[in-house]
């Protein structure tokens, strides 16, 4: 019984594990930036949630203010080398070629990773290269953590960085997520998906309702 009762708890085990590990790479647990602990198309996983964040005007913002159009959800840090800016360009470039009238739809929102740094201002400095349909938001370190959890995402200082270094990196995940005009998960696109791809995807979703 002893040897049937452990079967079952590996077996069990075997099937979590692909739902919560994605792309990890290094020691066990360990996640680099553009890889996550958390897989969001495992069909078990919810994604999204209240929030309450600050806009780069200092308005408070919440999930309510964001329903009854689309929204492409992304978690970075306007000190990010190269991913933010590139998936962030990707998801503008996306609504550009899906055309006016579904960008009239959509809005894309960027959450910061790096609460410690990321001001409103600069947030709202940041996202302005990226067109008009751009919102940043940012909080504090418990809003932050709050709304991560809500979305699956992870997100840690860099550990090559010295603690006492201003010019510090964020490892964090980076999914971009389609969430419906109801505030409800709609679809994810990992990083490096191709604009068109993303474009036609949300073309279809609007075209179904």
């Amino acid at each position: 019984m002893r040897i049937l009762a452990l079967i079952v708890v590996l077996l069990a085990a075997a099937a979590i594990v692909p739902a919560i590990a994605h792309n990890s790479t290094g020691s066990a647990g360990s996640a680099r930036n553009g890889q996550s602990m958390v897989d969001p198309s495992a069909p078990a996983v919810q994604i999204g949630g209240p929030f309450t964040l600050t806009a780069g005007d200092g308005t408070t913002k919440t999930e309510k203010d964001f329903l009854g159009k689309y929204m492409l959800v992304f978690f970075g840090f306007t000190f990010c080398p190269d991913i933010c800016p590139t998936e962030l360009q990707n998801a503008a470039t996306a609504l550009d070629l899906a055309g006016p009238a579904v960008a009239e739809k959509t809005n894309i929102v960027l959450i910061t990773v790096d609460p410690e740094r990321d001001t409103p201002a600069k947030m709202a400095e940041y996202v302005r290269q990226f067109g008009n349909n751009i919102t940043g938001l940012t909080g504090t370190p418990e809003q932050i953590a709050a709304v991560a959890r809500a979305y699956k995402i992870y997100y840690a200082r860099a550990s090559e960085t010295d603690p006492g270094d201003d010019e510090y990196l964020m490892d964090h995940s980076s999914f971009l997520y389609l969430m419906g005009p109801d505030g409800k998960y709609v679809s994810v696109f990992r990083a490096g998906t191709d604009p068109q791809e993303i474009a036609d995807a949300i073309k279809a979703e609007i075209a179904s309702h």
